[in-house]
């Protein structure tokens, strides 16, 4: 089972309002609710400050509920204030009741409610909010143990010191990460994780701009959200077929292109299928610059590196 608590606050009652939140934790929370071919994902609750008043006292108790119980994912996003409260050295989201640092969400609290969370084997932590990026930082849990607690990965819009912007329709954060989550960071697989969402907002911000953070103590990566593979699992299965070593040449010839007098159907279909994998950089031409040429001069295509990893996997039955 998998379950996700999405917040989203824009009114606050003693602070500056703030715009795109509520619109994207109802974002995250509709793109994680299914996987893309529509087989349900996460079961979750959305509290957004449009639909109810999101003091400090109901904040924590429904985290501390997603953080309860048995289940193999429970995931937190936020998206409203931040603030990082240097008299204590403490990181606290901000509830729409905030007056002064008293008030606030410490995310030290949060990350010991995930961290004594030993039924729920992955707890994932999502923050779009300025100074985020303390999370898990030693001073904050204020302990000798581990600094993200075993079985969790906190992903930040930003680092301790810096804000986190906002968008046209979302936060600058949201917006890459509902990117990557349509399938921007989706691997061959059509499988998305915590890592790859990571890479893809990290390589979306330049150097001038805010700076995400990504920590994690996970012994495996799970999988987020599935979109459509980019190349059928029945074909990467073919890979060990035919490739018998990861270093072998599969042998092309005219008759694989349908251009030529000696096309053969059934060397074509294979042909159309091992395009499809050096499109997506499993294979490449040997001798050739494009697999049209490898066939009209006879030569042949191989396994790339990653193509090679693809083949181990299938050897392996893990698709």
């Amino acid at each position: 089972m998998r379950k996700g608590l999405f917040i989203g606050i824009n009114d606050y009652t003693h602070v500056s309002r703030l715009s795109g939140c509520s619109n994207d934790a109802m974002a995250m929370a509709s793109v994680l609710k299914t996987d893309a071919n529509g087989d349900p994902n996460f079961k979750n609750i959305v509290l957004t400050s449009a639909e109810d008043y999101l003091s400090r006292e109901k904040l924590e108790d429904q985290i501390r509920e997603l953080f309860s119980g048995d289940c193999n994912v429970a995931l937190l996003y936020f998206a409203g204030h931040g603030s990082f409260d240097t008299d204590t050295d403490e990181g606290m989201l901000i509830p729409q009741d905030y007056k002064s640092a008293k008030d606030g969400i410490r995310l030290s609290d949060i990350l010991n409610w995930a961290s004594k969370a030993t039924k729920i084997k992955n707890k994932v932590i999502i923050l779009d909010c300025c100074q985020s990026g303390s999370a898990g930082e030693l001073r904050a849990l204020r302990s000798e143990g581990s600094v993200v607690g075993e079985g969790m990965t906190i992903l930040t819009a930003c680092k301790k010191e810096e804000p986190a912007m906002e968008g046209a329709q979302h936060g600058v954060f949201t917006g890459l990460l509902l990117q990557a989550l349509h399938g921007g960071a989706a691997n061959i697989l059509g499988k998305i994780t915590p890592g790859s969402l990571y890479s893809f907002v990290d390589n979306a911000l330049d150097a001038w701009e805010q700076r995400p953070v990504f920590k994690t103590n996970v012994s495996q990566f799970i999988s987020l959200r599935e979109v459509s593979p980019l190349i059928p699992k029945e074909i990467l299965r073919k890979l060990p077929e035919w490739f018998a070593e990861a270093e072998s040449v599969y042998p092309l010839a005219p008759s694989f292109e349908p251009t030529e007098p000696e096309f053969n159907p059934e060397h074509g279909d294979v042909f159309a299928q091992l395009q499809k994998c050096n499109r997506h950089s499993l294979i490449e031409p040997v001798d050739a610059e494009h697999m049209y040429y490898a066939a009209i001069h006879s030569t042949g295509c191989r396994l790339t590196a990653l193509g090679a990893y693809y083949r181990e996997l299938a050897i392996k039955g893990h698709f």
